[in-house]
């Protein structure tokens, strides 16, 4: 994926002045001031950067305003969000707490240019500027040849998008990969989604392989087992499945590694993912052993003929981290409009 950081630095004037980029979650935005780097490998450079919690701002303009109350108000900005982008600057999404528009931003801070871009094509332009102490392999070779990248992560929903190298740089293709049918393949995963279809007339990948996800496993688990649902955040969940201490929640917790093990040996298959999966979302890394002990790896590889091909594509966790911010600035400086 470093061509990629190259195609970007190439692109970026040696002069621009910094710029704000931010990653919208569902549960936190985290901002940055930024400007372009002269290193081919990490293209772009943080100056400033913060993390804040949705819930404590009426929106993203009063978060934005917040961060650059006491410094210099910067003439652009890069926003990557979860859900789809339209050509007219607004955003359709299912987990973002307020709405989204680039036009209302520009307005409320006084900015020249505002840019939306999907939370993981972001990523995707970030993914190769993570060094390998921030990277737990799963399953395949430590290399991969240079080729299609998939990025996937659960989080408040689930993002992926596919890294693709051209002659002429990287292109990122934004998908809405957690929208589709959730495919089961076991007995109990069956039982599961009936028991969410009583709620759900379309039961999403997402609604299973995200924190909401998780918490959808644990009431539909209880449900079955006539058990109450004693646990109410993902995170208790989390908590209570690694320290195995509540029986349901490390069987939730099961069954969304296995879930997203057979769902992520799909997507590679379907996306041509040979140069790799990267896996980042706000879950992962707090399951870090649990899901290398989990079934995911034999869910991921349980494809038939196909396994032979799975078994040459590495699959590794990074840390997202910052990954949002520097993803969305390195797909700003990318762009020969800027």
């Amino acid at each position: 994926m470093t061509a990629a950081a190259h195609a970007v630095s190439a692109n970026a004037p040696l002069t621009m002045p910094p710029f704000l980029a931010a990653d919208v979650g569902g549960t936190h935005v985290r901002v940055a001031r930024v400007q372009a780097s002269q290193d081919p490998a990490h293209p772009v450079q943080l100056l400033e950067y913060r993390k804040f919690r949705n819930a404590d701002y009426a929106g993203l303009s009063a978060i934005l305003q917040a961060f650059i109350a006491d410094g210099e108000r910067p003439a652009h900005c890069v926003v990557a969000t979860a859900g789809y982008a339209r050509e007219d600057g607004t955003v359709i999404t299912a987990n973002v707490p307020w709405p989204l528009s680039a036009r209302q931003i520009e307005a409320d801070l006084g900015l020249e240019t505002v840019y939306i871009v999907n939370d993981f094509e972001a990523v995707a332009y970030a993914a190769a500027q993570v060094d390998a102490s921030g990277v737990l392999q799963l399953t395949g070779p430590a290399t991969a040849p240079r080729g299609p990248t998939l990025v996937v992560g659960p989080g408040t929903g689930l993002g992926a998008a596919l890294w693709i190298p051209t002659a002429h740089g990287a292109v990122v293709l934004a998908t809405e990969a957690g929208q589709p049918t959730l495919a089961v393949s076991t007995e109990l995963e069956m039982a599961i989604v009936r028991q969410m279809q009583r709620e759900l007339a379309h039961v999403s990948v997402e609604h299973a392989l995200s924190g909401p996800g998780l918490m959808n496993l644990y009431r539909a688990l209880c449900a079955i087992e006539d058990q109450p649902a004693v646990l109410a955040t993902p995170d208790a969940i989390t908590a209570a499945a690694v320290s195995n201490q509540d029986v349901l929640a490390r069987q939730s917790l099961e069954v969304f590694c296995g879930l997203l093990g057979s769902t992520i040996g799909d997507m590679a298959l379907q996306y041509g993912a040979h140069g790799g999966v990267y896996l980042a979302g706000g879950i992962l890394p707090q399951i870090r052993e649990f899901l290398l002990n989990s079934t995911f790896v034999a869910r991921y590889l349980n494809k038939g003929p196909m396994r032979e091909a799975l078994e040459r594509i590495p699959v590794k966790v990074v840390e997202h981290g910052q990954l949002g911010v520097i993803g969305a600035a390195s797909w700003y400086l990318g762009r020969t409009d800027v």
